[in-house]
C-alpha cells in the first residue's frame, strides 16, 4: 500500500531517513526544506569552512548501513590516500549528503519530490494530516518525520536586551549568514561555552585575522578531549556494564575499566550502543543528579575534536590569542566606547583584577558570540515544534532534551497517546534516549523506520496528496 510520507527537515536526518523511505517502502516522499541546495543542514552546508573537520572518523560516518565504507570511497575520489580513520572535512560531508539525495532521487523513480518550503502548522485528521506551509499552500500526508535536528541554542543574555543582530556586540546565532563578519577583529572577543560550537567559532575567527584576544567560558571551563590518534579507534567490547542500579555504580564501574588498563575512548565508543538501556535503567533521582553534576563531564569525552583541530586550537592558546575559563556571566551591559561591558563571575576564589571579595570581572568586549549549543524544550523550541506542543500534538521529555517518542520513535501527543502518524528521527528524540544525535544511530533509525512503514498491519488510511 503505496502513502505519502512529509519528512520536515533537509539536513542529515532527513537526508538518510528519505533514502531509507525510498529503499525500503513503496511510498511516495516529500521533503520539505527552505534552502536552495537541501541533503546537507547547517552542520554541513554553506557555514562549513574548509578548516572544520569532521569530529569522527570517515569510517563511522557512511549513510549506507550495508555499506560502511561508502564514505571513504567518496572522499578516495578527491583524496586518494583517505582512510578509514581519517577526519574528513566537514564541507566534503556536505558533498557526499548532497550525492546521497541525489541518488535516492534517481532510485526512487518519481517518488521523490523536494518542497522548498517550511511547515507552519500540522492539523491531525481521520488517518493522517493536514500540513499548512508558510507559502500559505496546504496539503494532506498520511504520516509526517519531523527531521529537524537539535533544537536552537539558548539565548543566555536575551535578559539583558542588549540586541541579536551583531551591530551591539551580541551574536546570538554564530551560524546565521555573516554572523561572524561584525565581529571586530582588534578588540576582545567573549565565547559563551567552551563546545564543539566554541571551537569552531574560536577557529573561524582565527582565519579571518583576529588580533586580539579570544576568552571562552562555561561553568566548568572544559574543552572537548581530542580523538585518538593514529587510526579508527576500537570500541571496548568486554567488560562493559549492561544495566546500572545506580549512577554511582555505573561511574565506579567505568573508572575501574580504566584503572585496568582500557583506552578511555574505547570505553566511551563501546558504551555507545548500550547508553540508551543504561539511560532508562537509572532512577529519575539518578538522572536528574546525572544531568546537574556528570553531563558535561561526559559530554567532553564523548564529543571529541579532530587530532589536528586540538593541534590548532593548542596552538591558539599557546600564542595567547585563545583563554579559557570556568566562570559564568553575570551581566552584560552596552559599553560607553561600543561593545560590551560583561560581568564574568569566576569558579573559586577571586583572581587579581577582580571586584574585590567577590570572585566577579567586569572586562570590555568587542563582541559577546553565543556558543552554547542547544537549548531546552520549550524554550529553545523552533517556531513549528512551538506549534505542535501548543497544538498538543506532541510534548517535551521529562527533562526537555527533546520530544516524548516511544521505542520506535512515534510521537506522544499531550495525552499520552500515540498515533502513528508523527515520527521522528535523530536529536528531538533525545525526549527518551541519550544517544540518539550522531550518524550511526540516525541512519540505523532511518533504516528501523522504513523496516516499520513497510508493514501493512501498521499503515493507516491512505489520503490524496496535492503539494
Amino acid at each position: 500500500m503505496s502513502r505519502t510520507v512529509l519528512v520536515v527537515g533537509g539536513g542529515c536526518s532527513g537526508t538518510l531517513v528519505s533514502r531509507e523511505l525510498l529503499r525500503g517502502t513503496s511510498d511516495s516522499v516529500v521533503l520539505v526544506d527552505p534552502s536552495p541546495g537541501p541533503g546537507t543542514g547547517i552542520a554541513y552546508g554553506p557555514a562549513a569552512r574548509p578548516w572544520h573537520l569532521l569530529n569522527s572518523p570517515a569510517g563511522t560516518m557512511s549513510a549506507d548501513p550495508d555499506a560502511p565504507g561508502d564514505f571513504v570511497d567518496f572522499c578516495r575520489l578527491r583524496r586518494p590516500t583517505a582512510g578509514a580513520g581519517d577526519f574528513m572535512p566537514r564541507s566534503w560531508y556536505g558533498d557526499y549528503l548532497r550525492q546521497t539525495l541525489d541518488t535516492a532521487y534517481r532510485y526512487g523513480a518519481g517518488r521523490l519530490r523536494i518542497r522548498r518550503d517550511r511547515v507552519s502548522r500540522i492539523v491531525a485528521t481521520t488517518g493522517g494530516v493536514d500540513v499548512e506551509f508558510e507559502s500559505g499552500a496546504r496539503s494532506a500526508a498520511d504520516r509526517v518525520v519531523l527531521a529537524i535536528g537539535a533544537p536552537g541554542s539558548g539565548d543566555p543574555v536575551a535578559r539583558w536586551s542588549v540586541g541579536d543582530d551583531g551591530r551591539s556586540g551580541y551574536v546570538r546565532d554564530p551560524w546565521a549568514p555573516g554572523a561572524l563578519d561584525a565581529v571586530p577583529t582588534d578588540r576582545p572577543v567573549l565565547l559563551l561555552g567552551t563546545g564543539l560550537t566554541a571551537v569552531d567559532v574560536a577557529l573561524s575567527l582565527a582565519e579571518a585575522g583576529q588580533r586580539a584576544p579570544m576568552v571562552a567560558v562555561s561553568r566548568h571551563g572544559l574543552l572537548p578531549n581530542s580523538q585518538r590518534r593514529p587510526g579508527l579507534p576500537v570500541p571496548a567490547q568486554s567488560g562493559l556494564p549492561e544495566s546500572a542500579p545506580s549512577l554511582r555504580q555505573l561511574v565506579r564501574q567505568l573508572r575501574e575499566l580504566v584503572r585496568e588498563g582500557a583506552d578511555w575512548r574505547a570505553v566511551v565508543d563501546g558504551l555507545r550502543p548500550r547508553l540508551d538501556g543504561l539511560w532508562e535503567s537509572l532512577s529519575p533521582a539518578d538522572r536528574e543528579r546525572f544531568l546537574r553534576h556528570l553531563a558535561r563531564h561526559w559530554e567532553v569525552h564523548r564529543h571529541r575534536m579532530a587530532p589536528e583541530i586540538a593541534d590548532e586550537l593548542d596552538r591558539l592558546r599557546a600564542s595567547g590569542l585563545l583563554t579559557v575559563r570556568a566562570a559564568t556571566v553575570g551581566a552584560v551591559t552596552p559599553g560607553p566606547a561600543g561593545g560590551l561591558e560583561v560581568r564574568l563571575d569566576h569558579a573559586g576564589p577571586a583572581r587579581v583584577g577582580t571586584l574585590a571579595g567577590t570572585g566577579e570581572e567586569v572586562t570590555a568586549f568587542g563582541a559577546l558570540v553565543n556558543c552554547t549549543g542547544p537549548g531546552r524544550l520549550p524554550a529553545s523550541a523552533d517556531p513549528l515544534v512551538r506549534r505542535l506542543l501548543a497544538d498538543g500534538l506532541v510534548r517535551p521529555g521529562p527533562y526537555g532534551l527533546g520530544l516524548d517518542v516511544d521505542g520506535s520513535g512515534a510521537l506522544y501527543g499531550r495525552d499520552g497517546s500515540v498515533d502513528g502518524v508523527l515520527w521522528t528521527v535523530g536529536p528531538p528524540r533525545r525526549g527518551r534516549f541519550w544517544e540518539t544525535t550522531a550518524v550511526p544511530e540516525i541512519r540505523n533509525q532511518a533504516r528501523a523506520l522504513a523496516t516499520r512503514f513497510a508493514t501493512r498491519e501498521d499503515a493507516p488510511s491512505p489520503l490524496a496528496v496535492a503539494v
